[in-house]
């Protein structure tokens, strides 16, 4: 991460959470996203579609935290990783909301039942490739008035700079 710097921090008392993992417009986010990680000496897991768990990379994507998901599958993804989360005392799972590397048109919205099912906040994560900065921004715990919480979430990234810039758009920062 030569020339990059770290910025913002999860509050130490905070031992679970969903980590907004946002822009996510290319492959080298996930990369930089180990480094920034390793500097904040934090211990995260993070959801990948099940697809990338296989030989040369499961080996790779498991030691690193990763957990399978079959996207295929209409299962309550999110009622399992509540229970997840009651089950286990310190836990945070990184999410990226856009669900892909592509232009979306809103996110997905897993990520903020989860957090508001499990009681838990969520870290606003980022990777700002136009500032050279990863880190983290506001932790917060969700209302579950959706509008005023994705609004806070919206101005939050208003001014961070994916890696491909034109496959984040900010205005998707919306869900239903």
């Amino acid at each position: 991460m030569k020339g990059w710097k770290i910025e913002g921090e999860i509050p130490p008392g905070v031992k679970k959470c969903v980590i907004v993992g946002a822009p996510h417009t290319s492959n080298w986010d996930f990369v930089y996203g180990i480094g920034a990680l390793e500097c904040f000496k934090m211990k995260v897991r993070f959801l990948a579609k099940k697809e990338l768990f296989k030989f040369p990379l499961k080996n790779m994507f498991l030691k690193l935290g990763g957990i399978p998901v079959d996207r295929s599958k209409n299962q309550s993804l999110v009622d399992a990783m509540i229970e997840v989360f009651n089950n286990h005392p310190e836990l945070k799972i990184i999410i990226p909301t856009e669900g892909t590397r592509k232009r979306v048109e809103k996110w997905k919205s897993g990520f903020y039942h989860l957090a508001l099912g499990a009681k838990i906040p969520i870290a606003l994560g980022f990777l700002d490739y136009k500032r050279k900065r990863a880190g983290f921004g506001p932790t917060m715990m969700l209302t579950g008035e959706i509008e005023k919480d994705m609004a806070a979430i919206k101005n939050f990234y208003q001014n961070i700079t994916g890696k491909v810039p034109e496959n984040f758009n900010v205005d998707a920062i919306r869900i239903s």
